[in-house]
Order: C-alpha cells, then sequence, then structure tokens
C-alpha cells in the first residue's frame, strides 16, 4: 500500500461513526455588503483602481482604437504587442492599417522560446482583453488563453486592457456563481487590481519590480 493510499485510508476511518454537519453557509453574508446599483459599480471599481495607481479611461465600443492609439502616442511607446487573432486584435490591426504612422504593431503568434529575448527587453506595452471586473475589491479578472498567454499582461511594461462596462460584476462570490468554478476551477483565471508593485528592498514602495509598472485600463462603456 502507497503512503498516499495509507494517508487516505487513516482519513476515511477517522470519520467512522461521525455526523455531517449541516451547511448553514448564509450567502448573504458574502454578497449583500458588497452589492451595487447598476449605475454605481464603474465609480466603485474606478476608486479602488485608482487608489492603487491604476489609470481608468471611459470610452465607446466604437472609439476605443483611437483612445488607444493617442495613449500610446502620449507615451510616446515605439509599438505595441497584441493578439491579432482575437476579435480586439482584428479592430487594432484594422484602425492601424488606416493610420500607418501610428506605432509598430507586434504579434504575440509564435512560442516564446523564438523570440525570448525580443519579448522581455524590446516590447514596451501589450494589450489584452478581460474576463470582466470586481466592483467590490476593484479588481481585473484575466483570463489567458493560447492566443493571448499570461506573458502579455505580465511582461511588458504597459498593459492595456479592455473592459466592458456590462461585465463589471458586484463581488467574487458573484463571479464564481456565474461561471460556475464549483465544477470546475479554472487553470489560470487573474484577479488584478493595479501594476505591480514591491516594498521589499528597504521599505520602499517601486513598481514594476515583478511586471508592469502601468495598468491602463480602457472600459467600454455600453452604448
Amino acid at each position: 500500500m502507497s503512503a498516499k493510499q495509507n494517508i487516505l485510508n487513516k482519513l476515511r476511518n477517522s470519520l467512522t461513526g461521525t455526523t455531517p454537519l449541516a451547511d448553514n453557509f448564509d450567502e448573504a453574508l458574502v454578497t449583500e455588503p458588497w452589492t451595487y446599483p447598476p449605475e454605481q459599480r464603474i465609480a466603485q471599481l474606478r476608486k479602488l483602481m485608482e487608489a492603487v495607481h491604476t489609470e481608468i479611461h471611459l470610452t465607446r465600443e466604437q472609439a476605443w482604437p483611437e483612445l488607444l492609439a493617442q495613449l500610446l502616442h502620449d507615451r510616446q511607446l515605439p509599438s505595441l504587442l497584441i493578439a491579432p487573432t482575437t476579435p480586439h486584435g482584428q479592430r487594432v490591426t484594422e484602425h492601424w492599417a488606416q493610420h500607418p504612422t501610428l506605432p509598430t504593431l507586434k504579434a504575440y503568434d509564435r512560442p516564446v522560446e523564438e523570440w525570448k529575448a525580443e519579448l522581455f527587453n524590446d516590447t514596451p506595452a501589450s494589450l489584452t482583453t478581460t474576463l470582466g471586473a470586481i466592483a467590490a475589491t476593484g479588481s481585473l479578472i484575466i483570463w489567458p488563453t493560447r492566443e493571448e498567454p499570461r506573458l502579455m499582461s505580465l511582461v511588458p511594461p504597459v498593459h492595456f486592457a479592455l473592459l466592458k462596462a456590462s461585465e463589471i460584476h458586484d463581488n467574487f462570490y458573484q463571479v464564481q456563481q456565474q461561471f460556475n468554478w464549483a465544477q470546475g476551477m479554472p487553470t489560470n483565471a487573474l484577479l488584478v487590481s493595479g501594476p505591480s508593485k514591491t516594498a521589499d528592498i528597504e521599505q520602499i514602495l517601486a513598481y514594476g519590480a515583478h511586471g508592469p509598472k502601468d495598468l491602463v485600463v480602457l472600459i467600454l462603456e455600453d452604448q
């Protein structure tokens, strides 16, 4: 018998003759204090995220590529990493085609081993989408995929994130329920509230030590 099986058998035997306690979980305790009217969710999210140095911009579905281009220009960023096969990647590509003087687009379309040095040393900004956000904690829900891997939101110094206003949830419990995480936890869901920061060295707060030093969120308001 393996050591693992031996431990499991001991645990099972220890429950012999016991009676499970009734589940008295009160959903209201984790939802009611952290529930907001729909018209207040953007303001709540913005207040918390801006408090930790996240930059927030409100825009519309038709206007965000132009705003993105302006923000890149203002920061004098020479290039932008995108996921070209995603809907938002295609929107950026179409807008850039009409404005040839905009910063260079880089496509994340190959294994990282083939361009690791360029990704880590010569890719100043990236654009990703989000699965939504949580108003109660001021957090984005980042959901890496094969087309948009985790490195896109982790490596470039400036991370631009698209967020639909209609996908701002009240609280984390609501997110777990809506996406049915009880039936299968996601392998790599991330909650991000602001740019990377640390105070490990002499207790001095520094940004960008373990990830992007700037997080810029474009909230797409409902039409």
